[in-house]
């Protein structure tokens, strides 16, 4: 009977309720997983982000998980020393060595996973719609307005609270508003900052397109500006789109060298689909690696929000600024698109301003969306694709721009 207690008091002396750990904050992040899920499953909110990201959340934040998952056990002869410091022997202990979270994590933390998926995004993209009209650049362009206005925010505000490299942190959280997970994980990574509220704020961002941004675009635009249709987009040659990627990628290196691991992965990517050559490499890249890549990207970046680590002010303000960024990226791209029409004969549904953000090709359906909603015969989605790749192009060179100022 003894050996049967001690066996039950030992089962639960091993239980998650007698992990020491404060469990309110691991209850309150577990809640926001649930939510998260709800609106990845029921409401199908970008779900290939969103649920990965929050079933990441919940595991880590289970009370006792976050030890099992980030370390592992293991027996090992551990050298015993003499007072000088000669080794005398050895003996038998237990250490501990990465846990699975530990080393999937090594993909961000080496910068790995992010040029990846930008490899996959470029030969899942058609970048005809930006080809066939060039104003999409100014649309896309705009859009990053969000960045470097909230770096000017954060380089004032950082310096005032306690943040290590207050700079470089401040050039983190601005990047969020180009609504581009792997951007912010690159950029954060070179800078040496803290990679895991940056990377939940901005996969979060982009998983909530459709919550936020219909609500910016229908304060900024009127009835009758929804309603503008726009003509057809001229057809691109096949010459035309293979030459593009290898002209991007010159001129991008050429010009700001350090946005070059993004944008010639992501050129590399296009090639790929664009040259008809290597249509096994192309449905590989688009399909199997960049899968893979955001299974597990998207769990190790939930997994990054353990609730005593992550429900702090430093986290806070990172979440409030990022937000911002994102709106004024939106509001932006919706703002430009208005101002153009005032000289423009043919006019531009501002709708399609808001797709100037990075996220592909949510940030264009969300502009079909909302434009059908007022007519539901007027296509947007092609027209929205053309600030949309250019929010992709744009997000890399700025973060190029902040790695070449900060790094």
């Amino acid at each position: 009977m003894e050996k049967i207690i001690e066996s039950l008091k030992t089962l639960w002396d091993s239980t998650g309720f007698q992990s020491g750990e404060p469990m309110y904050f691991n209850f309150i992040m577990i809640i926001l997983a649930c939510i998260l899920m709800y609106y990845a499953i029921v409401k199908k909110y970008e779900p290939l982000l969103l649920l990965p990201i929050a079933f990441g959340m919940l595991i880590i934040n289970i009370p006792g998980a976050h030890a099992i998952l980030t370390e592992k056990p293991l027996l090992d002869f551990v050298p015993v020393m003499d007072e000088a410091g000669n080794v005398i022997g050895q003996t038998m202990e237990t250490v501990s060595i990465g846990g699975i979270i530990y080393y999937l994590y090594q993909g961000v933390q080496l910068v790995i996973f992010p040029p990846i998926i930008f490899l996959g995004i470029g030969a899942m993209t058609d970048f005809g719609p930006l080809i066939s009209n060039p104003k999409s650049l100014i649309l896309g362009a705009a859009a990053q307005v969000g960045i470097f206005l909230t770096l000017l925010i954060g380089l004032s505000l950082f310096k005032v609270i306690d943040v290590t490299d207050p700079d470089k942190f401040a050039a983190s959280v601005a990047i969020i508003g180009g609504a581009d997970g792997p951007t912010a994980i690159y950029l954060t990574s070179k800078l040496g900052q803290d990679v895991s509220i940056i990377a939940i704020a901005a996969y979060s961002y982009m998983a909530l397109i459709p919550i936020i941004q219909p609500r910016v675009m229908r304060l900024l635009t009127t009835k009758e500006e929804r309603l503008i249709r726009m003509d057809a987009l001229k057809p691109v040659s096949k010459r035309t789109k293979i030459i593009f990627p290898i002209v991007v990628t010159i001129v991008c290196g050429l010009l700001l060298p350090s946005a070059l691991p993004l944008v010639g992965m992501l050129m590399l990517g296009n090639l790929l689909k664009e040259s008809g050559v290597v249509e096994r490499l192309s449905k590989t890249v688009q399909n199997e690696l960049i899968n893979i890549v955001t299974v597990f990207l998207g769990l190790v970046v939930g997994t990054k929000a353990y609730g005593p680590e992550f429900l702090t002010l430093k986290s806070l303000m990172v979440v409030v600024l990022g937000l911002f960024a994102f709106v004024i990226a939106t509001g932006s791209g919706v703002l430009i698109a208005k101002f153009m029409n005032l000289f423009s004969k043919n006019k531009i549904n501002p709708l399609i301003g808001s797709a100037g953000v990075s996220a592909v090709p949510m940030a264009a359906r969300v502009a079909q969306v909302v434009g059908q909603k007022e007519d539901p015969t007027n296509f947007l989605l092609m027209h929205a694709m053309g600030p949309n790749v250019a929010g992709v192009i744009g997000s890399a060179v700025a973060a190029g721009i902040l790695l070449a100022i900060f790094g």
